[in-house]
């Protein structure tokens, strides 16, 4: 692809240029016979100049992570249902809804294949992701105020993000009905030895 003529970035503002830049690497991701995912070939799709990304984000590493929480912050808003159980239900659903898109799997793999070669790097993708711990602390937090005793936060992280993941690391997609649901009554103590998943028992 022709890169875009420097008049043309220049014109970006930042949340333009931050937008284009998470657009371009989705097309990569997405086009099968795309460029290799690097700062170059997104800066060039995205009709930016290379060093804007790096100054913004550092690396590619952190880009990832960044559009991983940006994603996921935009896709699972926490909503207050009124409960422990009703907040963490509508946070999973919205979650599963993400990452079952293809563009969704083919990001969340890029973010846990991309492993960080350098305690910066290391450092860079932990500030993105205490974004996303962040919101599952406030979760606590009204939870707390209700009288609810909630999980410990990395009890949530194991057990309800963490098969997320998993699934779209490897390409699985979540089952189409009753995952959510599982995941959460399981996470809370209330799991009866195997729960009905799309018309089969599951042991996950």
């Amino acid at each position: 692809m022709t890169p875009k003529p420097a008049t043309e970035r220049i014109r970006k503002s930042p949340e333009q240029v931050r937008a284009a830049v998470h657009q371009a690497v989705i097309d990569l991701l997405c086009d099968p016979e795309g460029e290799d995912l690097n700062i170059p070939a997104i800066a060039q799709r995205a009709g930016v100049n290379h060093t804007s990304v790096y100054r913004r984000w550092g690396s590619l590493d952190a880009l990832l992570a960044d559009m991983v929480t940006t994603r996921l912050e935009r896709d699972s808003p926490l909503n207050d249902t009124g409960s422990l159980r009703g907040d963490l239900l509508a946070w999973a659903e919205a979650s599963v809804a993400s990452i079952r898109t293809p563009e969704g799997r083919a990001l969340v793999r890029a973010v846990i294949l991309s492993m960080p070669n350098s305690a910066q790097a290391q450092d860079e993708r932990a500030q993105h992701f205490l974004r996303r711990m962040h919101s599952i602390e406030q979760i606590r937090q009204r939870a707390t105020a209700r009288g609810e005793n909630p999980p410990p936060v990395e009890q949530i992280l194991d057990q309800l993000i963490a098969p997320f993941y998993l699934r779209a690391l490897f390409g699985i997609a979540p089952p189409t009905t009753g995952y959510p649901e599982l995941l959460v009554d399981r996470l809370l103590g209330s799991e009866s030895g195997g729960s009905a998943v799309d018309g089969s028992t599951t042991n996950y």
